[in-house]
């Protein structure tokens, strides 16, 4: 028998406990024997995982359900195993429940052909549709559910308290979710989440991959200050609202402007006229 290794009264996070990086992070919330998932991460660490569910004593009857904070395969590829094993239901937002009733592994990320990335991704229904402002009860516990799309458009997290389960939307190195017009990444959408977590009161951030660190308003703001940038740069393609060079290059170009190499300065006849 494991001994528990809760990082902070009642939430287990798996790498920590098992002292070795599987994967995503993923959470166990608990109340007595009730407890609940968020993530499980591929589907090659699951047998891990379960056993170490095992070994902590917490009973299989009495998951409630496992949670999937967004439809990534990096996040969700293992629901399927686990909910058999586990003879439990799968909680998600309606927008993330298409894709994994599904098994779509363009938007899941399962397949990405120019980067040589083909993973298989198996189909898993959802039984519980959730969206902002729903909770979740585990025994005494509520997580009340936020809906914070930007890095996809069925990102959710998840406050306990003084705790918010973040999900992609921030790292302790100021990174975000990666943005990719396939999975419904939306950079205005993205600012409007980061605000609402830097103006909460939460003191803990609690991601999906990394460190888990106290709420940094001044990372949060330079987040934001980079997401606002990004919404006029062509590098962010379809994601973009504007590219304000190419109406300069307009206004260029109606002007009669040439590229300035020096050589195209007026002639002393041109400035006479």
């Amino acid at each position: 028998m494991q001994k528990r290794k809760p990082i902070f009264p009642n939430i287990i996070e798996v790498n920590h406990q098992l002292g070795h990086v599987l994967g995503c992070n993923v959470y166990l919330i608990y109340d007595g024997d009730e407890w609940v998932m968020i993530d499980i991460g591929y589907e090659e660490v699951v047998d891990e995982i379960i056993e170490m569910i095992r070994d902590l004593d917490f009973p299989f009857a009495k998951c409630k359900s496992l949670i999937a904070t967004h439809a990534d395969v990096d996040h969700i590829q293992g629901l399927s195993k686990a909910k058999q094993i586990l003879r439990t239901s799968v909680s998600a937002h309606p927008l993330a429940a298409e894709p994994l009733r599904t098994g779509d592994r363009i938007k899941t990320f399962a397949l990405i052909e120019a980067q040589g990335i083909d993973m298989q991704m198996p189909p898993v229904e959802v039984e519980t549709l959730i969206n902002e402002g729903d909770k979740i009860d585990v025994g005494s516990l509520e997580l009340e559910v936020w809906l914070t799309p930007g890095h996809t458009d069925s990102q959710l997290s998840f406050r306990l308290g003084k705790y918010l389960f973040s999900g992609d939307n921030i790292y302790r190195d100021g990174c975000i979710g990666a943005i990719d017009a396939h999975h419904g990444s939306d950079l205005v959408a993205f600012g409007r989440s980061l605000t609402r977590i830097r103006e909460s009161d939460v003191e803990w951030l609690l991601p999906s991959h990394g460190p888990i660190f106290r709420k940094d308003n001044v990372l949060i703001d330079s987040a934001i200050k980079r997401l606002e940038g990004y919404l006029h740069m062509a590098d962010f393609g379809t994601c973009a609202i504007d590219w304000p060079m190419m109406d300069q290059f307009e206004e260029e170009i109606a002007a009669g402007k040439m590229p300035d190499d020096g050589q195209n300065a007026p002639r002393e006849s041109q400035k006479a006229e």
